[in-house]
């Protein structure tokens, strides 16, 4: 069951207040119809069908072929009005009991009209009557429900969402079967009237962050809204913060859980991937199979990631500072094979490395735009050709390639692609500090991020949680995933509303025998 919000007055646009959408319908069905033709001058795919109902009443049924279900139209409309033998005209309301649907709406209003035709759903009007019906006959082609590309895993479902709402909501309610999951819908963009859906669990989710979402896209003034990447920059609460403020997913379950932890999940027709807000630093690190694997293997894969996220960010910046500034750090041995490699090379290190990272960075982004059956291909041999080319030219140290290659790897164990490229923009200046101050400047760096990131908000709640602010209970299922008997409350900033999720001491004991 919806709640509608009710749309906040947009600016009109010249030929939106020429139309004169807003004037209700009018009893005349010819005026009705000029009218109509008037709005949609120039659309080839509107069709206009009059006919007579019962050989006296005439009706004009309005359509856009190719988002109506045309059968249905013939033979659940058209076939039985036409075909019925009655001595009397008939109104609107007998009309449509003789219409076999189950989705009949009234329509009032020529704005009515058109977001109904937009929607699919076929517009009836009839001679002397003052309103209209909208039958629910849209039908267009439909992607078919598969595993997201970029969140699959080892275990777990096999399914995600797709660019239909109301299939996207079907898989909801699929997880989440109680009455208590509501659903507010709103329309954004004075052209696309895009349909969005903000879905939360009444009981769990806190009241005031439902309203904070509501009236953050009730803010939102634009003309067209084609993924949910559009209003994600318009509702996020710091815009020049490299760092992703929402978390965005195609897979149901992520969504579910993310519900049930008290967040609020919004939904954007004609696209995939759904928001889900608030979230912390530490959400972009777990991986949907984390909940699916056992606690120990998935404790000890998270804490791999969280190392190699900093040696993503930090190696190139350390292996700039210490061969530039700090050789005496490094063993004697070492140092002199690192000179060594590095005689022919005629650029600095910090030259090398962001030379190195630039390439790398060029053939993975290519690597993601070729099809797919050439793509990995191309990132692979492109990498250890330039790589061993670049090493017999003098124009880089073979540890400089080693390094690269380690850093790569490294981003690549990031769940998360919007982090992970987070990460990587922020490498860049890191080795710039690093290259002009050493390990002072990558020190300087890292407090930089942390404070940043300490100032950092997700709708009101702190991006460092459960670390700053310390909050005990939630380490649970930061750092590491504890075991499913231990995560017996919801994370305290978001479910604090209904503090548990499970009954305690439900922790497996051995029988004796």
């Amino acid at each position: 069951m919806f709640r509608i919000l009710k749309k906040r007055p947009q600016k009109q646009h010249p030929i939106e207040e020429m139309s004169n959408r807003n004037l209700p319908l009018s009893t005349e069905l010819d005026k009705n119809l000029q009218i109509l033709k008037s709005i949609y001058k120039g659309c080839i795919d509107v069709i206009y069908h009059p006919f007579l109902i019962a050989g006296k009443t005439k009706a004009l049924l309005v359509y856009i072929d190719g988002l109506s279900d045309t059968e249905q139209i013939d033979s659940s409309v058209l076939a039985p009005l036409m075909s019925k033998t009655i001595d009397k005209s008939i109104n609107l309301q007998e009309t449509c009991e003789n219409i076999q649907l189950s989705n009949i709406r009234v329509v009032k209003t020529y704005d009515d009209c058109i977001k109904n035709i937009s929607n699919g759903n076929p517009i009836l009007l009839m001679e002397h009557e003052e309103q209209g019906a909208a039958l629910g006959l849209a039908k267009w082609d439909k992607r078919s429900i598969k595993e997201p590309d970029s969140e699959s895993v080892i275990r777990g479902p096999r399914e995600g969402f797709v660019e239909t709402l109301g299939v996207n909501i079907s898989m909801l309610r699929r997880k989440i079967r109680s009455p208590n999951l509501k659903m507010i819908k709103m329309n954004i963009g004075s052209y696309s009237d895009t349909s969005i859906i903000i879905a939360y669990i009444e009981g769990i989710a806190n009241q005031s962050l439902i309203d904070e979402v509501q009236n953050r896209l009730q803010k939102v003034e634009i003309d067209s809204v084609l993924e949910s990447g559009y209003i994600e920059e318009l509702i996020e609460d710091n815009v020049f913060s490299p760092f992703p403020q929402l978390l965005d997913t195609e897979r149901p379950d992520v969504a579910s859980a993310n519900l049930l932890e008290g967040r609020v999940v919004i939904l954007v027709d004609g696209t995939p991937f759904v928001l889900i807000a608030p979230v912390s630093f530490f959400s972009f690190f777990q991986a949907p199979d984390d909940y699916y694997q056992r606690y120990l293997i998935s404790s000890v894969i998270r804490i791999m990631r969280l190392f190699f996220m900093l040696i993503s960010v930090f190696l190139p910046s350390l292996y700039v500072a210490v061969s530039s500034f700090h050789q005496e750090m490094v063993p004697t041995t070492l140092i002199l094979s690192m000179a060594s490699l590095r005689e022919s090379v005629p650029f600095t290190a910090l030259i090398e490395a962001v030379i190195m990272e630039i390439v790398f960075e060029a053939l993975r982004e290519a690597g993601l735009r070729l099809p797919k059956q050439v793509g990995a291909a191309v990132s692979i041999v492109g990498a250890l050709v330039i790589g061993q080319a670049a090493v017999q030219a003098g124009l880089v140290s073979p540890l400089m390639v080693i390094v690269v290659a380690i850093t790569g790897i490294a981003s690549f164990m990031i769940p998360r692609y919007s982090e992970g490229i987070a990460l990587r923009l922020i490498r860049f200046p890191i080795m710039m500090l690093a290259g002009t101050m050493g390990l002072y400047g990558l020190a300087l760096g890292f407090i930089a991020i942390v404070i940043h990131l300490c100032k950092l908000r997700s709708f009101g709640v702190p991006y460092l949680s459960p670390i700053a602010p310390t909050i005990g209970r939630d380490m649970k299922d930061a750092f590491i995933r504890s075991p499913w008997w231990m995560l017996n409350t919801r994370q305290h900033l978001t479910g604090r509303i209904n503090k548990y999720r499970q009954a305690p001491n439900q922790q497996p004991k051995p029988k004796n025998r």
